[in-house]
């Protein structure tokens, strides 16, 4: 059931039992419209509207804003109405109520339910002045009406975001909870097979040497690299969509491949953290590429708050002072696209320091700002 389904439901029940309501008051002013068939008129429509809208909002997937927007717009052409229909003398007695009465808020509150209280209040705001405008005055209980209006608009939908804030929350939880389950049933599976499997190999080959002692470094790797996996938990967006980069580099690390991350999370959003991770992945690939059969590498990731410094650096042959021109000479861009572009477009800097023989050194400084932040930039 979706999480507004409850006050959609209000919404509807307020409708019907409001309508019975304005058909009394109907009954009951009517001799003294000066327009009374169209008193009638505006009753029917009313009745009519009713029916079609409560059928419709029952179902979550007609609740569309063209519906809800027309829902007000009618609304409020119905109130204005009331001008045409009361006399001048009921127009000016605050106690002859207009044709819609108490059924007209009904509007605001399906305004404030879907779209939430800033639309809410603003749709309060637009009944109220609606309102008054048949009436020319303003008094206390018009006045009354207005704040009443406002104070609908608002609190519904307040609850309204607040119901389906909860209702993410709990689809988040219960994502995280199943996922978590699933890893550590996987985890036990792999422990009591695979790993045991390639502790076996590692610990045999090692002992054979030759052939045996390669296969042995590659099982020994893989051991490592599984075991990061199955003890890594599993994680979700946070409320505002980001996700630890450092769960994400911890599943990088091989016998090979050191990863050292603070302790506490790196909350970044889940873009940034996707293409930093592209980007050492990249770094590292290059690295068994490149850097020579017997180098390693060391990751490490620093949150200095207003930013975050990733370092991607290996203990190879290094980079000729003319590889990289070389490589971008011959349409090889994997630098340029999967690293350098990727930093630059969060708004960061990668640096790169390295010399034959001396290894190779990436250092990616990246703000700690979203998308959206990002944009606002001049």
């Amino acid at each position: 059931m979706n999480s507004t389904t409850p006050l959609w439901r209000a919404a509807v029940f307020l409708r019907i039992v409001t309508l019975p309501f304005a058909a009394v008051g109907v009954a009951v002013n009517l001799d003294d419209y000066i327009r009374p068939e169209l008193g009638l008129i505006v009753l029917a429509v009313m009745a009519v509207w009713t029916v079609i809208t409560s059928v419709l909002y029952l179902q979550p997937a007609k609740r569309t804003d063209a519906l809800v927007l027309g829902d007000l717009m009618l609304t409020q052409a119905l109130v204005l109405a009331s001008e045409l229909v009361l006399s001048p003398a009921q127009l000016d007695e605050s106690v002859t109520p207009l044709v819609t009465t108490i059924w007209a808020p009904g509007a605001v509150v399906v305004v404030a339910v879907h779209r939430g209280p800033l639309f809410g209040v603003l749709a309060g705001m637009l009944a109220a002045v609606t309102n008054i405008l048949p009436r020319g005055y303003l008094n206390i209980d018009l006045a009354r009406d207005a704040v009443l209006l406002l104070g609908v608009g608002f609190v519904l939908g307040l609850a309204s975001k607040t119901a389906r804030h909860s209702a993410e929350q709990l689809r988040r939880a219960v994502r995280l909870e199943a996922a978590t389950s699933e890893r550590e049933r996987l985890a036990r599976m792999v422990h009591d097979s695979v790993l045991q499997v390639l502790a076996r190999v590692r610990r045999r080959g090692a002992e054979l040497g030759g052939e045996a002692a390669e296969l042995a470094a590659l099982a020994g790797e893989q051991e490592v690299a599984l075991r990061a996996l199955v003890s890594t938990a599993a994680q979700e967006p946070n409320e505002s969509d980001e996700i630890d980069l450092g769960v994400g580099l911890r599943l990088l690390a091989t016998s090979r491949v050191e990863v050292s991350v603070p302790a506490t999370p790196v909350s970044l959003p889940v873009t940034t953290a996707t293409e930093l991770l592209a980007m050492v992945k990249e770094a590292l690939a290059n690295v068994v590429e490149h850097a020579g059969p017997n180098a390693s590498a060391w990751v490490l990731l620093e949150d200095l708050g207003e930013e975050v410094i990733l370092s991607v650096r290996d203990d190879g042959v290094g980079i000729p002072p003319d590889r990289l021109a070389q490589a971008q000479a011959a349409g090889r861009m994997g630098v340029d696209l999967s690293m350098r572009a990727r930093v630059l477009a969060l708004g960061g800097t990668l640096v790169l320091e390295t010399a034959p023989g001396a290894g190779t050194e990436w250092e990616a400084r990246v703000p700690r700002v979203d998308d959206r932040a990002r944009e606002r930039k001049p």
